[in-house]
């Protein structure tokens, strides 16, 4: 059982129950640290305890752990996390995604049960996890397969047919030319200049595949090469300079609405947490925390922060609304100080 409310979680800490470690941990602001429900210490006024779905959760608020129990010590923290480790193995050697019925009897728990707790530690469900597993074999076995068929099959398809159903959303291209690092592949860019420093923007057919930002207009500019070694890359004609200029208006006055196409290449979790980004109001801010909880994985607050990091379309998805819980500006891949700007400007 999971805990829902802060009357079960206190009635728990109360308890001292071992049966709810893992599933949440309390900070004490008198003292500052946090501990997991079964810790001995002496109970802990109300007033005083505040609950955290993880120890990075309590971190982030600055609390510390209990030198006592260890709550940051994953293998005493998750009495669950083992037993998942033991179903992503299986998932892992396993040429076929394995039934739930089997990964919850390899974790030693029911279905339903496996399934909840599977997806609050990943950040996934089973299923979308074995499909990137296999995306990720699919991607190793085209740099060294002979054939791009032979490639398939490695990767644990049943069929060529099945995987060229889904390869774009898999590849962000055709498997033929992701091998071929892009070759074949048309994309436009074009460089600019913000208040905030250069920008470039890139776009496919489907729509734009970049923005970003940095100091160095020619650094920019080789990343995009780096990216795609291998594809066309074109400097743009006038149309597209009016695009760049939608989107460098977006840097110098936030809040207007970018109605361009995206070309949004990521695995199904990065592509949920960009969508909880796009909805975040101009001025408005959340925590990773928040975001987790708002994709219904509320354990996945590192993982979305991870997603954050990955993400390539600046201001578009606006990966620089989303800060510590504590308030703190943290990372940005575009530099600290543009976030903080970009953060400014929209509030107005």
């Amino acid at each position: 059982m999971e805990m829902h409310t802060e009357d079960a979680r206190l009635e728990a800490v109360h308890r001292r129950d071992p049966a709810f470690d893992g599933t949440f941990v309390f900070g004490v602001a008198s003292t500052g640290i946090y501990c997991k429900p079964s810790c001995a210490s002496r109970p802990a006024r109300r007033e005083n305890m505040s609950f955290h779905v993880t120890p990075a959760d309590a971190e982030a608020a600055g609390f510390r752990p209990c030198k006592r129990c260890r709550p940051n010590q994953q293998s005493d923290a998750n009495p669950h996390l083992a037993a998942i480790e033991r179903a992503c193995a299986l998932i892992r050697e396993s040429e076929q995604a394995p039934p739930l019925e089997r990964l919850a009897a390899a974790a030693g728990l029911s279905p339903f049960h496996f399934h909840r707790i599977f997806r609050r530690i990943t950040g996934v469900t089973p299923k979308a996890f074995a499909a990137a597993e296999k995306s990720k074999r699919m991607q190793a076995a085209l740099g060294t397969a002979q054939t791009i068929t032979e490639a398939i099959y490695e990767s644990g398809f049943s069929s060529a047919s099945r995987f060229y159903e889904t390869s774009n959303a898999r590849l962000g291209m055709t498997p033929k030319l992701r091998r071929a690092g892009g070759k074949g592949v048309t994309i436009c860019f074009a460089l600019g200049q913000t208040t905030l420093g250069a920008i470039l923007v890139a776009a496919t057919q489907k729509g734009i595949c970049a923005i970003s930002l940095g100091d160095d207009p020619e650094k920019l500019l080789h990343d995009l090469q780096d990216n795609f070694p291998n594809a066309d890359l074109r400097g743009a004609e006038a149309r597209f300079e009016r695009t760049v200029a939608r989107i460098v208006g977006l840097v110098e006055i936030p809040g207007q609405n970018l109605d361009l196409p995206l070309d949004i290449r990521g695995t199904a979790f990065q592509q949920r947490v960009w969508a909880a980004l796009r909805d975040i109001p101009c001025g408005r801010t959340m925590s990773y925390s928040d975001i987790a909880r708002t994709i219904g994985c509320p354990g996945a607050a590192r993982a979305v922060a991870k997603a954050c990091a990955g993400n390539t379309l600046a201001v578009a998805i606006p990966c620089h609304r989303v800060i510590r819980t504590d308030g703190d500006i943290s990372g940005y891949r575009w530099g600290i100080d543009r976030k903080r700007a970009l953060l400014s400007r929209e509030a107005g």
